[in-house]
């Protein structure tokens, strides 16, 4: 089955491509025969009830780096696409909602992972909020009083912002810490209008989170990130390191107890972060994670990807 996919992705110029799971999925969909084309999400336009974009034909050369090559764009009816895969990196912004709903207007046969309308429902830091049990103490706030106060019940702290990713904006806060006001001004001045995320600090973090993959409401698997040494932040972009990981009862059940919602919300693969025992993060807009587990566990997860693709839409 020869399959027509688009990916709508930050320029090519962005990519890592040792560690991007897009670029996994990219180079097995090429193995496999599919035709591909590249776009970004600023070239998409809707006219005349269709969505169209400016498609970029897209070639693998494993000798070459970068090893994609684009070939001369063509103004394209999206929904001549069997598959889009949606990958480009937060900001969620208007222009990201904007986006959503332009895909969303496709026709079914066109399968969009993640679904458009899942996607713009589920801002990862928010979409957790459904699962509180499951969450460390957390506050939601652009009040500097409120998170005073909850420093005061919890003591150390993490301050992160809603709609950034890879680490981008985090702080760790110590018990009676002279500089929260700073950050506080710091946070509304660079994210104005906006609510933060505080959350009670979990020690355990120094010994790293834990990345859990999971497909279609199935967790295939998953791995610690390890942070860099006088860091907090685990995430790969800063330099957090891969290790083998087994997978406990109660990972399990926090996936169990999510995939019924991931699935309604047609969020096709998430990433989960969890701290110790704690939900902390509900990664859908562009998880990653793929390739390192590959090295972890020398296999390819990206095969399994795009096979449960061709299971679940033929």
């Amino acid at each position: 089955m020869k399959l027509k996919v688009a990916f709508q992705m930050d320029p090519l110029s962005a990519l890592n491509y040792a560690a991007d799971t897009t670029v996994a999925l990219i180079f097995e969909a090429a193995r496999r025969g599919y035709e591909l084309y590249f776009y970004e999400p600023h070239q998409v336009t809707w006219s005349n009830d269709q969505v169209k974009a400016s498609l970029f034909p897209l070639s693998i050369d494993r000798t070459a780096m970068p090893p994609l090559i684009l070939g001369t764009p063509k103004t394209s009816d999206l929904g001549d696409m069997d598959v889009i895969w949606v990958r480009q990196n937060p900001p969620f912004d208007l222009g990201y909602i904007t986006n959503t709903y332009l895909l969303e207007s496709l026709p079914s046969t066109t399968r969009i992972l993640n679904a458009p309308h899942g996607l713009r429902n589920a801002p990862e830091k928010l979409l957790i909020t459904k699962f509180s049990h499951l969450m460390p103490p957390t506050l939601i706030t652009n009040d500097s009083k409120e998170v005073t106060l909850f420093q005061e019940q919890y003591g150390e702290i993490v301050i992160k912002p809603l709609y950034e990713f890879g680490g981008a904006g985090v702080f760790y806060i110590k018990k009676d810490d002279v500089n929260l006001i700073v950050i506080l001004e710091m946070m509304q001045k660079s994210y104005p209008n906006q609510p933060f995320m505080v959350q009670k600090f979990l020690p355990e973090v120094r010994q790293g989170d834990k990345r859990l993959l999971v497909l279609d409401g199935e967790l295939i698997g998953g791995f610690k990130r390890l942070p860099a040494e006088e860091s907090i932040r685990s995430n790969m972009v800063r330099g957090g390191q891969g290790q083998p990981y087994e997978i406990t009862s109660k990972d399990k059940e926090i996936c169990n107890e999510l995939a019924p919602v991931l699935k309604e919300m047609g969020l096709f693969f998430v990433g989960l972060d969890v701290i110790g025992e704690y939900l902390t993060e509900i990664n859908v807009t562009s998880p990653t994670g793929v390739q390192m587990f590959n090295q972890l566990y020398k296999t390819h997860v990206e095969r399994l990807i795009w096979d449960r693709i061709i299971e679940k839409f033929s």
